[in-house]
């Protein structure tokens, strides 16, 4: 089980001084990120890993699996140094790049101290090298985690804004549709379409998808099932933009839309809401200017 026995007291004997240096190389080095992250802020990050770590080396823990109990302490730090470099604007590489930088003055010292015996060195500075490349990677994965984390909340915000339902009149709502309709959408949709048909008690509901590029037989079921979904809170719903080239397509798919009421235009869609809600627009006699 290889160890790395002489590491763990050469840190603890020159932790203030590795410590130092350690941080300066960071500071200095062409990964640096000032704008980011102040230097108080990045000392800190580096005493905790370097106790956390010179702590698990003297348990005699096995430097090739860093998957293990006794890295815990270890795994559980740096994936929080790695999600929260993630969420301020890292990169992957200023991320590894915390651990990759602490070789050279631990290395020095390992040179300094075990110079009159080259098996020891040789052996202490491979275990070293295995353990601290191990750790680098995983700060990587950990990570592009984090990051993946990061981009798919920003895109479920932007679903969120970018399916407004409106009120065009009471009992009247409408949910215009621009982009790509998926089944993760299509959820975002439903809720936030039952969700104003509770608020407002509506009764009639508009699905404008003139902003939608292409309607394919996924799309269809997905709008299909807003539909349904709509009745079953007791609101009929009725599909406007309905262009020459979608009904074409729509046509050839054979996909049938039932007794969905269709229209090319939202103001078509909204009049036979009206006509529904009895209500009509009348124009008003015009006045002598």
């Amino acid at each position: 089980m290889p160890v790395a026995s002489k590491s763990a007291d050469l840190i603890q004997k020159y932790e203030a001084e590795i410590l130092q240096e350690w941080v300066e190389a960071q500071a200095s080095a062409v990964t640096s990120r000032p704008d980011l992250m102040q230097k108080a802020d990045l000392k800190e990050q580096s005493r905790g890993l370097l106790q956390s770590l010179a702590e698990t080396l003297r348990s005699g823990a096995d430097v090739t699996d860093i998957k293990g109990s006794a890295w815990q302490d270890v795994r559980e730090f740096l994936g929080s140094v790695s999600e929260s470099r993630a969420r301020q604007g890292f990169s992957p590489s200023e991320t590894a790049t915390f651990v990759f930088s602490l070789k050279e003055p631990v290395f020095a010292r390992l040179q300094r101290e075990l110079a009159k015996d080259g098996p020891a060195l040789a052996a202490e500075m491979w275990a070293l090298t295995v353990l601290l490349d191990k750790l680098g990677l995983y700060t990587t994965e950990t990570y592009q985690k984090g990051r993946e984390e990061v981009i798919a909340r920003q895109q479920r915000n932007m679903l969120e804004l970018s399916t407004p339902v409106v009120e065009l009149w009471e009992g009247i709502l409408a949910l215009p549709l621009i982009g790509t309709l998926d089944s993760e959408r299509t959820q975002l949709v439903m809720e936030a379409l039952l969700t104003r048909i509770v608020e407002t008690g509506a009764s009639i509901a508009i699905i404008d998808i003139t902003g939608v590029p292409t309607v394919d037989t996924l799309v269809a079921q997905h709008l299909l099932k807003t539909v349904a979904a709509a009745r079953l809170m007791g609101a009929d719903c009725l599909i406007s933009g309905i262009r020459p080239q979608i009904a074409q397509t729509i046509v050839h798919l054979g996909v049938e839309l039932g007794d969905v009421t269709s229209k090319a235009t939202l103001a078509g869609a909204f009049a036979v809401a009206l006509q529904r809600s009895g209500l009509a627009i009348t124009r008003s006699p015009q006045r002598p200017a």
